[in-house]
């Protein structure tokens, strides 16, 4: 997986990707994520990347030709009638305005080999960027942030934990929270007791079987009480339903 980043700050970038398990992925040649600076294709001699908006207002709005050159010049001319690159790589851009970025979509994105990421900045981006040269938008929640590093990380670490390889448990992904639409059971390791709370007896049973009902239900009822919402789109089994039904009898 190659992810290609588009930024006005490359420096945010390198501190978390040369960590823990992105860090790993790309020592194993999983996944490399290559910076790019905006800055570089700017036109004038102050590398000027933003420009007050027509019609007034306050703010300041990325300019479409610094962000359209670096893009090209990376990934090849684009067919500005219809946004499709010509390589076929996704172009993200990072905005609110995007749709909601979820595991799901982090799945559909670890099937593709290659990413562009657009980082915005400033008030937001000239509209000829979102209608002419990328292919998708992305918001990570419902807030505001400075700029799209952020979520460019975020979308970065979800979708290499999917890669087969990049975890050291390769079920690991499969059990964290939402990956099955449910958040993920608790966990419990040594001591046996901590002031006076003690390891349910059912993760010491031995007892595989136990062990995998508890969890589920564990997750069912955690994600019962904290995010109802979720179990309207999760894939339940019958016997989820009856337990849940149960809960809520």
């Amino acid at each position: 997986m190659q992810f290609e980043v588009f930024t006005l700050l490359p420096e945010v970038f390198p501190p978390y990707l040369e960590s823990s398990i992105l860090q790993r992925a790309r020592q194993r040649g999983l996944m490399d994520a290559r910076i790019h600076n905006i800055r570089d294709w700017a036109r004038d001699k102050h590398h000027t990347t933003d420009d007050t908006p027509y019609g007034g207002g306050g703010g300041m709005v990325m300019k479409p030709e610094p962000v359209f050159e670096a893009v090209e010049s990376i990934l090849g001319r684009f067919d500005t009638l219809s946004a499709t690159p010509s390589s076929g790589v996704p172009i993200i851009l990072l905005t609110p305005q995007g749709r909601v970025f979820t595991q799901a979509v982090a799945r559909e994105l670890s099937a593709h080999e290659r990413i562009a990421l657009v980082c915005g900045r400033y008030e937001g981006f000239d509209e000829r960027i979102r209608t002419r040269l990328v292919t998708d938008e992305i918001s990570v929640g419902d807030y505001v942030l400075t700029g799209g590093e952020l979520p460019a990380l975020i979308l970065i670490d979800a979708v290499t934990r999917l890669l087969p390889g990049a975890l050291g448990d390769p079920t690991g992904a499969e059990d964290d929270s939402h990956a099955s639409g449910l958040l993920e059971y608790p966990h419990y390791t040594r001591p046996l007791e901590f002031r006076g709370d003690k390891v349910p007896d059912v993760l010491i049973s031995g007892d595989h079987a136990k062990i995998e009902k508890w969890r589920r239900e564990q997750s069912l009822l955690r994600t019962l009480a904290r995010r109802p919402d979720l179990l309207e789109k999760a894939e339940l089994t019958d016997s989820d339903k009856k337990f849940l039904e149960k809960q809520k009898g």
